[in-house]
């Protein structure tokens, strides 16, 4: 018959505490994009490396400018799970985004980094648009409120 006494309960306890507390040494997190873009994008040299270099050290670009072949764009986006005032919810670690320029030849001519704190910096175009398909006419308009008055009032 074996006997417990107060030593082997405190010796479990210890030992039940570190696996618990050892169980999440490492936060989860939700990769998106290239990881670690910073240290890949120091390998890159301007005015020396290529497009060819470029693929071999990043890939492929996840997207390129609309307007200029010759501007590539990188992405890194990093999401961990809040602490417990949070709730669970995601919170953004890193949100790093390179952006590289080349020459007519394939030159790397420039490169910039942006991370989540310097690219709120950036300026947009305040114009808009107009979409000339979506307006209705005159007569489309007032049809739209007469149904409108009409299913309105129902109830």
């Amino acid at each position: 018959m074996f006997v417990f006494s107060k030593n082997h309960f405190f010796s479990f306890y210890t030992i039940l505490f570190i696996f618990f507390t050892s169980c999440q040494l490492q936060e989860p997190s939700k990769n998106h994009g290239i990881v670690f873009l910073e240290n890949r994008s120091k390998q890159l040299l301007v005015n020396k490396s290529n497009k060819n270099d470029v693929i071999k050290i990043m890939g492929q670009p996840h997207s390129s400018s609309i307007r200029n072949d010759n501007t590539w764009i990188y992405l890194e986006r990093t999401l961990s799970k809040g602490k417990y005032h949070k709730l669970g919810q995601h919170v953004l670690k890193k949100n790093n985004t390179l952006v590289l320029n080349f020459d007519k030849f394939g030159i790397l001519v420039s490169k910039k980094i942006y991370n989540k704190n310097n690219i709120n910096e950036l300026k947009f175009s305040e114009k808009k648009t107009e979409n000339k398909l979506s307006k209705k006419s005159f007569v489309g308009a007032f049809l739209q409120s007469v149904k409108q008055k009409m299913y309105g009032n129902k109830k």
